[in-house]
């Protein structure tokens, strides 16, 4: 069964809608985009992902949390997974702007880094 899904393009400022011919999961054509604008269809419809920010517990820091982020984005399938492994992770202080706090999680090549540093108490 043909469907035609009409989506925004979010790869630059312009914003173009683009118009996605799909059968199934399947992508027929694309309108109205540019490459870019078609390569972010096929992203988005047949496996769209996410950059996830949240925190981390920080155990003896002079704050109890650390703001992180993903790496790069995520399957959207994988971020419940991924923020109930992030809720029982707990690192220890000091915590550096930029280190990898949890590497390769839920085996997607993700890693999860600290946005921020937090001293030791």
């Amino acid at each position: 069964m043909t469907e035609i899904k009409e989506i925004y393009c979010v790869t630059c400022p312009k914003g173009c809608k683009l118009s996605v011919t799909m059968n199934g999961s399947q992508i027929i054509d694309v309108e109205h985009g540019c490459k870019r604008g078609k390569d972010y269809a096929h992203e988005e419809l047949i496996n769209p992902k996410r950059m996830v920010a949240t925190s981390v517990q920080v155990d003896g820091g002079q704050h109890p949390l650390v703001a992180v982020y993903t790496s790069v984005p995520i399957s959207k399938t994988l971020i419940r997974p991924l923020l109930d492994v992030l809720r029982g992770v707990h690192v220890t202080a000091p915590v550096k702007m930029g280190q990898i706090l949890v590497e390769n999680v839920l085996d997607s090549g993700v890693n999860v880094v600290a946005s921020r540093s937090v001293n030791a108490a």
